[in-house]
């Protein structure tokens, strides 16, 4: 596996010194990677439209005042339904956190940037990847089938068959039932079982309300009445669990 990482900051001085900490920390733990710097959020944005993925991006929030900044940059990133990236804020203020809400980062960082808690946060994110990274199997026939977990959107069952919605806009299919999916595969992940009908993905919702809540495909799913008060308790704590405390990572 090789880590595919980006930083963007106009700061060089922050950026070689951010680049040089992942090296070590990486190297430490045999993980092969490649690290891209840009100085402007522009020049990311402008690269990744053209096709190039991360797998983890560490993104600074202030830029020269007539440049798009790294919150901006973020947005748009998620409005592309790019979930799959893992965007790590950074900044010389706090002020900063509430705004990063809806774009769902594995954490801020405040400046200065020390090693312990860069290499928190990369723990944290190898530990999301390499889960996220098993593969979800299901039976059609005699046959078996692999997907990787990270890739369902969400499943929904309708009359004893399940239908497996994928990012990339397919549609699987296959016998069996809610219940035992979850317990079997998906509950030591972030889904959440919503309804009788639905399971999904806590990296594609976009938001939650009270009885129903909105995903990246634009599709709204019900909540069902009895899982209301469960689903939001366990909505936040994911978040909780995903963003590390704002004050120096700690």
């Amino acid at each position: 596996m090789t880590l595919f990482m980006a930083i963007c900051d106009d700061e060089m001085q922050v950026s070689a010194k951010l680049e040089n900490t992942l090296t070590e920390i990486l190297d430490n733990q045999n993980i092969k990677h490649e690290i891209d710097v840009y100085f402007t959020g522009e020049e990311l944005w402008s690269k990744m439209m053209s096709g190039t993925n991360y797998d983890l991006i560490f993104l600074d929030i202030e830029f020269a005042k007539n440049a798009i900044n790294g919150v901006e940059v973020g947005k748009l990133i998620r409005d592309a339904n790019n979930n799959a990236v893992s965007i790590v804020f950074i900044s010389w203020e706090a002020k900063y956190s509430m705004q990063l809400f809806d774009i769902r980062p594995l954490n801020f960082l405040v400046k200065p940037l020390e090693h312990e808690m860069i290499e928190r946060v990369v723990m944290t994110f190898l530990h999301i990847h390499r889960l996220w990274a098993d593969d979800f199997t299901y039976k059609v026939g005699h046959s078996v089938f692999k997907l990787q977990i990270k890739d369902i959107i969400y499943l929904e069952s309708l009359k004893r068959k399940l239908f497996i919605h994928l990012a990339d806009g397919r549609t699987e299919e296959f016998y069996g039932t809610l219940k035992d999916t979850y317990q079997e595969q998906l509950q030591r992940f972030d889904f959440l079982f919503i309804h009788a009908s639905y399971i999904v993905n806590y990296d594609f919702i976009t938001s939650v309300k009270y009885n129903e809540l909105t995903l990246t495909n634009n599709t709204t799913l019900p909540i069902s009445q009895q899982r209301k008060k469960e689903i939001r308790e366990k909505y936040f704590s994911i978040m909780k669990k995903r963003t590390l405390n704002v004050r120096n990572g700690h």
